[in-house]
């Protein structure tokens, strides 16, 4: 391309700078637009992850569920039976050899960390009052990987096992319990046993707070008579939205059930895919209306410079130099008012982190526009323009020389 067609372009721009303003202002405006909102909407959605999902693994592996059922009653030749049958409780079995079953898990490309868990339900004694609460047996080192508890903790640290417990800090307030006090948790046979408060944390949810209790593996055990075995695995992997497909490869090798997040959560699911639709849309009519706004500017632009477009002509030059000199005026109203769009849409993005905060002062959930918006923002309002000016730009090569410097 040579550099001719960049100076008449750069000229014509010069030349109707009113226009040219409005133009860039307009682009600038219309990405500021899709970065302010493309940085809230992934900024909601971070939010949201980390406080629905930041508190669970990626990927659950349980044991199968066994339902044990008999007829109560066998009806008589001829005789009609109307009986509704109440189904028995489900019996959850442990996992057995469940180091082998973590080395394979690991083995899989996709997954990042893996954790065994021992989990069940028993109840914390506060004189006449019992509080219900959730055990978690775990390895600490392993499952900060799957859950951050110790960014979490509001007191102490994360360190359980030897009859030590890291407990909500809700719970806590229950228990009347701090950092370096004992509390009691009854075992599968109703006998109490103490254990040593050595941190407290506080995961943003009711339910956690209220009643998780993290012990050590060995200990969860011993309070839920599992013996040497644990009842899950938790898994992360590298992608979280391929949990799924992960899922259902590790569904493949094992005879353990194997959920994700995705069917866990499936409201949630839908409700982050409906935000990325959105965002989708916002940035699509956006450019559809900067593209609207440029193109309809160089139309003008092609009318108001027939008289030199017709002596370029007449002067020598082609329909491919005309053309391209209306397509470099497109893609650099779309690349430069990216570049002022940007800096445009980061300042609004700080605003609203320094004006929205809660009671406390805190932001909302922030909003940090990424370099990846910046480029694919900038990407976007280039090939926008280039795509606007296609249309006055045949308009204008296709300008008889003759009738355009007659007309002009």
């Amino acid at each position: 391309m040579k550099s001719i067609e960049f100076f008449i372009a750069y000229r014509f721009l010069k030349e109707g700078k009113a226009q040219s303003l409005f133009i860039f202002g307009g682009a600038a405006v219309g990405v500021a637009v899709i970065v302010f909102l493309t940085s809230l909407i992934m900024g909601l959605q971070s939010s949201i992850i980390d406080q629905t999902l930041g508190n669970q693994a990626d990927i659950f592996v349980e044991p199968p569920t066994q339902e044990e059922s008999s007829p109560i009653y066998q009806p008589q030749p001829n005789e009609v039976v109307f009986s509704r049958v109440e189904p028995r409780p489900q019996r959850v079995e442990d996992i057995d050899r469940w180091e082998q079953l973590i080395d394979d898990i690991t083995a899989d490309p996709d997954v990042t960390n893996v954790s065994p868990v021992v989990t069940g339900s028993s109840v914390a004694p506060r004189g006449p009052v019992t509080n219900p609460v959730q055990l978690f047996g775990v390895d600490p080192p392993r499952y900060q990987q799957i859950i951050d508890i110790e960014g979490r903790l509001l007191r102490g640290e994360f360190a359980v096992g030897n009859n030590g417990a890291v407990i909500g800090y809700e719970l806590a307030q229950e228990l009347d319990v701090d950092v370096g006090d004992r509390f009691r948790i009854l075992d599968t046979l109703g006998v109490s046993r103490s254990f040593l408060v050595r941190g407290v944390f506080d995961l943003g949810f009711g339910t956690p707070n209220q009643t998780w209790i993290f012990l050590g593996i060995r200990d969860a055990q011993t309070m839920l008579d599992m013996g040497a075995n644990i009842n899950r695995i938790d898994v992360n992997v590298i992608d979280l939205f391929d949990a799924d497909q992960v899922s259902a490869r590790l569904s493949g090798r094992t005879e353990m059930e194997v959920s994700s997040w995705q069917e866990v959560n499936a409201d949630l699911l839908l409700a982050l895919r409906t935000q990325s639709a959105s965002t989708f849309l916002i940035a699509f009519f956006v450019a559809l209306s900067v593209a609207l706004g440029i193109a309809s500017v160089l139309i003008v632009t092609v009318v108001q410079k027939r008289g030199q477009v017709g002596v370029l002509r007449a002067m020598g030059a082609s329909m491919r130099t005309v053309l391209r000199v209306f397509l470099i005026q497109g893609a650099a109203v779309g690349l430069i008012g990216s570049i002022f769009g940007t800096i445009l849409g980061t300042g609004l993005a700080m605003g609203f982190n320094r004006l929205f905060r809660d009671p406390e002062g805190e932001i909302i959930f922030p909003i940090e526009p990424s370099v990846e918006i910046f480029i694919g923002a900038c990407l976007l309002a280039t090939f926008t323009g280039l795509l606007a000016a296609v249309a006055p730009a045949r308009r204008a090569a296709r300008l008889d020389p003759a009738e355009a410097i007659k007309n002009a």
